[in-house]
């Protein structure tokens, strides 16, 4: 059974789901159901017990269940090697998301104390032949499971950027109001990109080291124009020299903000862009264990895993591998699907849940084994 996983789950009035509960023995959780019945609604509600916006990247009022408009709250037992915690999240009306932990407010990112968790959903199929905005926050959310400061450096980062933005709309020339906030750009733009340098290390030797039926990925970060400079002084230095094009642009085109993550299938010497569906999609779940295998390695267990519709784009084939390897790795997964039949090849492996909508409303019923 999972170190890591939640024993609990208790939804109320969270998108389509007015109240429901599951409880969890360590096991996968296989959720099926038909379409817009809601299964996706609890792979979000999962993914707030990990920092940031979730699987949705949702604002807490998107998440509201209407027409009630009341707000909502999600409760959990989370499980942590020995330990359990109890965690409570919530908003009301609509205001920013709150948490507690074991009766305490806590801010978000005290949850990465306690727990990780990777996801895998639909949207990302096409992460390879879409812009670079999707592979950076994709790369940046593995970071983010390594290296939990990684989320102060980004908002460090995005605000002083802003701020340099509007100086450079406005047409100011004076270098005197660039400075300090170049520096901000600098000191987390750096350290930004020192995590992602070291996830793509920690990535690169988790596939090579992994037995799986699923292909490797060579990744590279590469800029969108010009040398990716790498040191704070290197970056402090790039942006001092791009002010006069930056004026001209009305925009910091230097950064790590320009940074794109390029993919090649290593076996073929394909670049990820131009292999098939089938390909891509192999290749992000090879990612995403490797993800969970190297945390594993650092944190000593491995994280939670969120796979939405996760047989798309595989054959039975490799998905039954995917399933044998979540189960041999010991993590807990959520899964969603269509049917019951989807998930044939876990068995008694996994805890099995029906979604069913009536009259709008999500209704959970939990399979006894």
């Amino acid at each position: 059974m999972a170190d890591l996983a939640l024993k609990e789950l208790t939804l109320s009035h969270f998108r389509s789901h007015k109240t429901g509960r599951i409880t969890c023995d360590g096991r996968p959780v296989a959720i099926y159901g038909a379409n817009g019945s809601g299964k996706t609604n609890i792979l979000e509600a999962v993914s707030l017990f990990s920092p940031g916006r979730g699987l949705r990247r949702a604002s807490a009022e998107e998440m509201m269940r209407r027409p009630e408009t009341l707000g909502w709250k999600i409760t959990g037992v989370l499980q942590t090697g020995s330990r359990l915690h109890e965690i409570e999240i919530w908003s009301d009306k609509g205001a920013a998301r709150q948490l507690k932990i074991d009766g305490k407010s806590a801010a978000q990112l005290e949850l990465a104390r306690l727990s990780r968790v990777l996801w895998l959903i639909p949207s990302m199929d096409r992460l390879w032949i879409e812009g670079a905005d999707g592979r950076r926050r994709f790369l940046d959310r593995m970071a983010l499971s390594f290296f939990p400061a990684h989320a102060d450096a980004t908002l460090t980062y995005e605000k002083a950027m802003r701020e340099r933005n509007r100086l450079l709309k406005d047409q100011v020339r004076d270098a005197h109001w660039y400075g300090a906030l170049e520096s901000q750009m600098a000191q987390s733009g750096a350290a930004i990109h020192a995590h992602r340098v070291a996830t793509l290390d920690f990535l690169t030797e988790a596939q090579a080291r992994a037995e799986t039926a699923f292909p490797t990925a060579t990744l590279e970060l590469v800029q969108s124009e010009g040398d990716l400079p790498q040191t704070e002084e290197d970056l402090r230095s790039a942006l001092a020299e791009s002010r006069f094009r930056d004026l001209a642009a009305g925009r910091s085109l230097v950064g790590p903000h320009r940074t794109d993550l390029y993919g090649v299938f290593e076996t073929k010497g394909v670049p990820a862009k131009d292999c098939s569906t089938g390909e891509q999609k192999a290749l992000l779940v090879s990612l995403i264990l490797a993800n969970a295998r190297a945390l594993s390695d650092q944190i000593g267990m491995p994280p939670i895993l969120l796979l939405d519709e996760v047989s798309a784009h595989l054959d039975a084939g490799r998905l039954a591998a995917l399933y044998d390897e979540i189960v041999g790795f010991g993590a807990q997964a959520w899964m969603t699907g269509t049917g019951p039949e989807l998930f044939d090849a876990l068995g008694d492996r996994a805890q099995y849940i029906e979604v069913r909508e009536r009259d709008g409303i999500s209704e959970l019923h939990q399979i006894a084994d």
